[in-house]
């Protein structure tokens, strides 16, 4: 007859991760391949609008770049409204896919970023050390995912995530008052030279958007297929999170 004084240290099997449907799945990667599109657009209009429409190009395009070029065309309000919803869109997105796939949609985004692979590895380590504020320091589509995947919490998150993106639109507003007159020397250059500029990124995003949208749409199926193919969605692959890999129970 077993000792009922002796209690049982057996850590509970970890909570089943339900993986959405591909249609929840579409509803959340068609945006990210949209906004993708959009701001590759922006990047080849930018010698265009940076003069002219900063704002439409801010709305389009929030990349530091971006943001350092447009910041003194732009008054305060504007800069800080279009660029902190342009700059959140996306992470949601992300961090559900994380929330949904776990390390396997890690996995597919190392696989989808094999140059960027290393860096991705590493970032994962600096997030399993301290994820608030990788997040809140860093908060790119990389780092939402991993904190979907950790099972960060959803206010946690959004508070990390919101004030992280505020913060850098302070810092670059401050750095781009700084260098205001190097700034408008750049600004003068591509305004002067704005038509072949234009041509030869226009050019170039012709050619990123025709193995940027095809590589996004088998990579969605990519991803759905690894989640059905997997036999045990639990398999560690790597630390995530401060305590490691978390499963929440949340699905589509």
């Amino acid at each position: 007859m077993p000792d009922s004084s002796v209690v049982a240290t057996e850590d509970p099997p970890p909570p089943v991760r339900h993986h959405p449907s591909r249609r929840s799945l579409l509803l959340v990667g068609v945006p990210i391949v949209g906004l993708i599109i959009l701001s590759n657009l922006g990047d080849a209009l930018a010698p265009q609008l940076v003069n002219s429409h900063p704002l439409q190009l801010l709305a389009m395009n929030a990349r530091n770049r971006t943001l350092i070029l447009v910041t003194n065309n732009l008054d305060a309000p504007s800069y800080y409204l279009v660029g902190t919803l342009r700059l959140l869109l996306a992470d949601p997105l992300f961090f559900l896919l994380g929330r949904w796939y776990g390390d396997t949609a890690i996995h597919w985004m190392e696989q989808r970023t094999a140059s960027f692979g290393q860096t991705l590895r590493q970032m994962e380590r600096w997030f399993a050390k301290a994820a608030y504020p990788v997040v809140f320091i860093a908060p790119n589509q990389y780092i939402c995912l991993f904190a979907g995947a950790a099972g960060m919490s959803v206010p946690g998150f959004l508070l990390a995530n919101v004030t992280g993106t505020v913060l850098r639109l302070y810092l670059i507003r401050r750095l781009g008052e700084a260098f205001e007159a190097p700034i408008d020397d750049l600004l003068e250059l591509i305004r002067e030279y704005r038509t072949p500029l234009l041509v030869i990124s226009i050019g170039l995003f012709a050619i990123v958007m025709i193995r940027e949208v095809r590589g996004s749409t088998t990579g969605l199926e990519e991803l759905a297929d690894a989640a059905d193919r997997e036999d045990d969605p639990h398999v560690e692959r790597g630390p995530i999170g401060p305590e490691g890999p978390r499963r929440p129970e949340t699905g589509a």
